[in-house]
């Protein structure tokens, strides 16, 4: 199992608008092999969100980077004023794993 995140630090008031614009996008995950789920993740710190991918594996996550659903994804939009600055990647191998 691996786990991708973005950090992302959203300018005071522009919660909502990142929220939309998020919820409107098309997200051409469906399919993708090795994708398991995509959470859109809020903290309680406010302007604080974590975009949360899993995968079967770490190269199914580096196969979808170079993918055409991969550049589909990210050409949607514009953040700009939206965020205070660029998203901050994490990348995690799952060492234990534990389900309902």
């Amino acid at each position: 199992m691996f786990v991708a995140m973005n950090n992302f630090k959203v300018n005071a008031g522009r919660e909502d608008d990142f929220e939309k614009q998020w919820r409107e996008r098309e997200t051409f995950l469906e399919g993708v092999p090795g994708f398991v789920e995509f959470m859109l993740l809020k903290s309680d710190k406010t302007g604080d969100y974590i975009s949360h991918t899993t995968w079967k594996d770490r190269q199914s996550f580096m196969d979808w980077t170079q993918s055409e659903a991969f550049a589909k994804g990210h050409r949607q939009g514009s953040v700009a004023g939206v965020l205070e600055g660029p998203p901050v990647i994490g990348l995690f191998e799952a060492v234990l794993v534990a389900t309902a």
